[in-house]
């Protein structure tokens, strides 16, 4: 796939509990290089914003709106922070996720095209056009 977007690519880094069975050094060593990553793919123009996430939030579901409490800091699937990406192709965002210093600990790094638009409102108006031809 070497798919085009004009919006960039967001980088989506899964799993808070890489961290827990390193040592205070391990761990530092693991941050810095995170770091190093970070402002090497942001001199090169690559990387546009990133930040972690905290640990704590909540969650608003369902018809109700029903608040609770998560996302739970030891879920493997717990976004723990993002990147975005200002690069020429999808590949290029993947080549660029599998050097996440992470990966090694267990962290997952999910690779998005950022939308134009919602594709819902787009599905919505191809719907209309077709409707009215």
């Amino acid at each position: 796939m070497n798919t085009q977007n004009q919006n960039g690519y967001m980088l989506l880094f899964r799993g808070n509990d890489w961290l827990k069975n390193l040592s205070s050094e391990e761990k530092q060593k693991v941050t810095d290089q995170w770091m190093a990553w970070f402002r090497k793919l942001t001199n090169e123009g690559k990387a546009i914003a990133g930040n972690p996430l905290e640990r704590e939030g909540k969650i608003v579901s369902g018809k109700n709106r029903v608040v609770s409490d998560g996302p739970f800091a030891e879920s493997k699937e717990a976004i723990g922070g993002y990147f975005l990406l200002d690069v020429a192709t999808f590949d290029d965002a993947v080549a660029i996720a599998r050097e996440c210093p992470g990966l090694p600990y267990g962290v997952q790094v999910e690779v998005r095209p950022v939308a134009t638009e919602c594709p819902v409102a787009s599905e919505l108006k191809e719907e209309a056009q077709f409707a009215s031809a």
